[in-house]
C-alpha cells in the first residue's frame, strides 16, 4: 500500500493506493494520521479510488483511523469508495459509522456545511 498526502481547502486528503491489508501498513497509516493531527489538521479524507483490495485487517485500519481522528476532535470521511469496498462496509454494518462520498471534492465540501 502507498500513502500520498495532499491538501484541499483546509482538508488533508490521504490517498491510499494498492492493497489495504494491515500489517506494517497499519502502523504507517496510524503514524501519518498522528502527524496530520499534531499539525492541527482535523478535517481528513481517505481517498479510496486506487485501493485494489481490502481485507478485514484493512477495515480495521479504517476503524482505527476513525477512532484516532475522533479522539483528537477531528473528522474523518471516506471518498471514492469502490463497489467492492462499499459492499464490504455494508456486510460488516460499518457503512453507518463512516461518512462517505462519491468524490474527494464532495467530501471536502461537506466539511463546510
Amino acid at each position: 500500500m502507498k500513502i500520498k498526502i495532499t491538501e484541499q481547502y483546509g482538508a488533508a486528503i490521504v490517498e491510499l493506493k494498492g492493497n489495504v491489508m494491515g500489517g506494517p501498513d497499519a502502523g504507517e497509516l496510524s503514524e501519518t494520521l498522528r502527524k496530520l493531527l499534531s499539525e492541527g489538521k482535523k478535517n481528513i479524507v481517505f481517498d479510496l479510488a486506487d485501493v485494489k483490495f481490502m481485507n478485514s485487517s484493512g477495515l480495521g485500519m479504517l476503524i482505527s483511523g476513525l477512532t484516532t481522528v475522533k479522539k483528537e476532535d477531528g473528522v474523518l470521511k471516506l471518498a471514492n469508495v469502490t463497489e467492492k469496498i462499499e459492499s464490504l462496509l455494508m456486510i460488516t454494518k460499518l457503512i453507518s459509522i463512516f461518512d462517505h462520498y462519491d468524490s474527494v471534492d464532495a467530501a471536502v465540501k461537506s466539511f463546510s456545511k
